[in-house]
C-alpha cells in the first residue's frame, strides 16, 4: 500500500469518527412563543416544519429546525379559546387537519378543521357529535365518560380523517369533504379496568393517540386502561393488542418507518418503544426512554430523517394556571437509553481497526526491507 493510500484509509476513519460523533448530538428546538402551550405537535415534511396547536389561541404555529417561529395561519371563527387537541399532515393532498375541542367551564365544542397547506385557508370545519345523543348537548351530563372529547387525529392515503372521542371511547371518521360519522365504537374499548384512580382528573381519558398503518389499520392508545388497540380502517373492527405491560396514562402515538410505535405518556413522563411481529396481535416495549415529566410531554411526531420527536409543551402548567405565563417551550429528538453506550463501543471498534491497520502496514514495511535486504 503505497503511503498516498494510507492516508486515504486514516482520513476514512476519521471521517467515520466523526460523523459517529455528529449522531451523538440530540437535536434540541428551544422556541420561544408567550402563553403558547401547545398540545399537539405534527412534521410537514415538504416545509421541513414542525407545527404545533395551542391550549388557548386560535392559531397553528410552524416552528423551524432552527428555531424560527411563526404563526402559520389563524382561524379568529372558532370559538374563543379552544384547544386545539391534535394535529395532523395530510402530505397526499396538502392539508392540516386539527382536533378543536372547548375544555370546561367553557361551552361543549367538538370540531374537525381541514386546512389548505398552499393558500393557508380553511377548507371545511365538521361539527363531531356521537348520533345517539340525539342533539349532541352533553354539557348537564354527571356520568364523568359522557363528556365529547375530541382528541387524536389520523390520516389514510385517500384523506379519510379519524378522531378519537377520549371521553366516550369510540372513533369518529371524516371523509375527504368533511362529511363525519361515529365509525367505531367496539365494546372491546370499555372492556379493559381503568388502571387510575377514579379520582384523578385524567381518568376520564380514554381512546387518545392515534395513528394510521399503510397496511390498512390504525393503532390507537387508550391513556386510562393502559392499553393499545388495532383498528381495521375499513370497517371498524377491533382487537386488543397483547402488550407485555400496561401503558399507563400513554397518550400520544407516532409510528417510525421500521413500524416501531413510539408512544409518550405525560403524566408517567416515559416514551415506549412498541414493536410488533404479527401485525399487532402481539406486541413488545422493546426500549423506554425517560422524559421531563415537568416539560409534560403530551404530543410525538416522527421529524427529518426518522428522528422521533417529543413536545414539551407545559399545558398542565397552562391549565392550572401557575406562574405568570410561560415564554419557552421545547420540541426535543427522543434519546434511546443505550445510545451512548453504544457509541462509545462504535469508537472503541474504530480505535482497534485503525490501530490493527497501522500494525498491519508496520509489518508489511518491515517484511518488504527484510525481503530488499535478501536481495541485494
Amino acid at each position: 500500500m503505497t503511503t498516498h493510500q494510507s492516508i486515504i484509509v486514516i482520513i476514512f476513519f476519521i471521517t467515520l469518527i466523526q460523523s459517529s460523533a455528529a449522531a451523538t448530538d440530540r437535536h434540541v428546538i428551544r422556541f420561544r412563543s408567550p402563553n403558547l402551550y401547545p398540545e399537539s405537535l405534527t412534521y410537514d415534511p415538504k416545509s421541513q416544519h414542525f407545527i404545533v396547536g395551542s391550549l388557548r389561541h386560535r392559531t397553528l404555529h410552524s416552528i423551524t429546525d432552527a428555531a424560527v417561529v411563526s404563526v402559520l395561519l389563524s382561524d379568529p371563527s372558532l370559538p374563543p379559546n379552544v384547544t386545539i387537541l391534535g394535529l395532523a399532515v395530510d402530505n397526499k393532498h396538502r392539508r392540516l387537519l386539527a382536533a378543536i375541542h372547548s375544555i370546561p367551564p367553557l361551552q361543549p365544542f367538538n370540531a374537525l378543521a381541514a386546512y389548505d397547506l398552499t393558500s393557508l385557508k380553511r377548507i371545511f370545519i365538521t361539527l363531531l357529535k356521537d348520533d345517539e345523543d340525539g342533539d349532541g348537548d352533553d354539557s348537564d351530563k354527571g356520568d364523568r365518560r359522557s363528556r365529547d372529547i375530541a382528541n387524536g387525529v389520523a390520516v389514510d392515503f385517500d384523506g379519510n380523517v379519524y378522531v378519537t372521542n377520549a371521553g366516550k371511547d369510540f372513533i369518529w371518521k371524516v371523509n375527504v369533504d368533511g362529511t363525519a360519522r361515529v365509525f367505531s365504537r367496539s365494546k372491546l374499548f370499555r372492556k379493559f379496568p381503568i388502571v387510575v384512580d377514579e379520582s384523578d382528573k385524567y381518568s376520564e381519558c380514554g381512546l387518545n393517540g392515534i395513528v394510521y398503518d399503510s397496511k390498512g389499520y390504525l393503532i390507537v392508545a387508550q391513556s386510562n386502561t393502559g392499553r393499545l388497540f388495532k383498528v381495521d380502517a375499513e370497517d371498524g373492527t377491533a382487537r386488543a393488542v397483547m402488550v407485555n405491560e400496561v401503558l399507563m396514562m400513554a397518550d400520544d402515538v407516532a409510528v417510525r418507518g421500521d413500524g416501531v410505535v413510539v408512544v409518550v405518556s405525560p403524566v408517567k413522563g416515559v416514551a415506549w418503544f412498541v414493536k410488533s411481529r404479527d401485525s399487532w396481535g402481539e406486541a413488545a416495549v422493546v426500549d423506554r426512554v425517560k422524559l421531563d415529566g415537568e416539560g409534560f410531554p403530551t404530543s410525538v411526531a416522527v421529524g427529518g430523517g426518522g428522528r422521533v420527536y417529543v413536545l414539551y409543551g407545559y399545558v398542565e402548567e397552562g391549565i392550572v394556571g401557575k406562574g405568570a405565563g410561560r415564554e419557552w417551550f421545547r420540541i426535543e429528538e427522543i434519546w434511546r437509553e443505550g445510545g451512548e453506550d453504544e457509541m462509545v463501543w462504535v469508537f472503541v471498534l474504530v480505535g482497534l481497526g485503525l490501530a490493527y491497520f497501522l500494525f498491519w502496514r508496520f509489518q508489511m514495511r518491515e517484511l518488504v526491507k527484510n525481503l530488499d535486504k535478501k536481495r541485494t
